[in-house]
């Protein structure tokens, strides 16, 4: 055994690495219900939005479908001709 094969990185670690995380992302997005996930992303989506642009809270509506491999997300949101904040641009 070789000196210099101690010490070197085996190139395997990266994708079982990457494996484990997309299997943890997938099983922390299946324990969130869908009510819980779509109310979450309503006011962060409404927080980020707000900083830019006045907008009516009960204006916005979020709808998630989930699919086989694909989750879809719908947001509309009615925003006002001036409703640009100052100095938001």
């Amino acid at each position: 055994m070789s000196l210099f094969r101690m010490f070197r990185r085996s190139g395997g670690s990266a994708p079982v690495a990457r494996e484990r995380l997309q299997i943890l992302l997938a099983h922390e997005r299946r324990a969130l219900n869908q009510p819980e996930l779509v109310s979450i992303l309503r006011e962060e989506i409404l927080a980020v939005i707000g900083r830019h642009v006045v907008i009516e809270p009960d204006k916005v509506q979020i709808k998630m479908d989930r699919g086989g491999n694909v989750s879809t997300l719908e947001v509309e949101i009615e925003i006002p001709n001036r409703g640009v904040l100052a100095g938001a641009a």
